[in-house]
């Protein structure tokens, strides 16, 4: 990277810890305040920085308004599309990736396993909310108050004795969720069937897509799918990296 390059990339984290005037841009670049002000004057004219009343200098909104771009624009299924492969070959089970969307959890990405089983579950197809692995974790990111207005709306199917029965339950549960950064449904929706799901987190730790593993009990028990759980949460952690821009790298340790 080109020096001048650098330097005046090297502003804008300055800035964004408040607005600071020549001097202090300069000291910080450790260059002459002439030097400063050139590099001010082009990211000023991009909308980069702004000057105010008061000569000091801040971000500008034209920044702002590309982080926003860029944050509307990523498609998070692409991006952990290759992850998901790479996790269904490792694994050879079922692998989802669910988002949140109007109140519902939908299933936006699915590689299917390796063994003759199938799990009915589709592209675009709401999921079971209540039971859910990835429906827990993002409804466990929720805001409180709106947790508690949504449980209150559910309703609470029982599809088998391991369902979740009410609203109390389900905060509980997403409380755990919450806690410990990951969760299951351990034959809460088919008995045969168990989940382990992981959070894939963007750049501000919100929870913007959620991961999982399923398997029949005919091929693997319970116990043994959760012995999986750090490859799962390696794998979400590796999509929420690149999600960010802070990795690229495609397939977890």
């Amino acid at each position: 990277m080109s020096q001048t390059v650098d330097r005046a990339l090297s502003i804008l984290p300055l800035l964004a810890r408040g607005p600071a005037d020549l001097g202090q841009v300069a000291d910080a670049l450790g260059v002459h305040k002439s030097t400063a002000l050139r590099l001010l004057r082009t990211l000023h004219e991009h909308g980069l920085v702004y000057r105010q009343e008061d000569q000091r200098y801040r971000l500008g909104a034209r920044l702002f308004a590309l982080a926003q771009e860029a944050v509307e624009n990523l498609d998070v299924r692409e991006i952990a599309h290759p992850h998901l492969v790479g996790l269904g070959e490792r694994t050879g089970h079922t692998v989802h990736l669910a988002v949140y969307e109007e109140n519902e959890v939908l299933y936006i990405d699915k590689v299917d396993s390796r063994y003759p089983v199938r799990m009915y579950s589709r592209i675009g197809r709401p999921v079971a909310i209540t039971v859910a692995a990835v429906a827990k974790l993002l409804l466990a990111d929720l805001p409180e108050p709106e947790r508690r207005a949504l449980a209150a709306k559910l309703d609470y199917p029982m599809y088998t004795p391991r369902s979740t029965p009410n609203a109390a339950a389900f905060l509980q549960e997403l409380a755990t969720v919450r806690e410990q950064g990951w969760a299951t449904d351990l034959g809460g929706h088919e008995e045969s069937i168990n989940c382990v799901a992981a959070p894939v987190r963007g750049a501000d730790g919100r929870v913007v897509a959620a991961m999982s593993v399923s398997a029949p009990n005919v091929v693997v028990t319970a116990d043994d799918l959760l012995a999986l759980l750090p490859l799962v949460r390696r794998t979400a952690d590796a999509i929420g990296r690149e999600y960010s821009g802070t990795s690229t790298a495609k397939d977890p340790a």
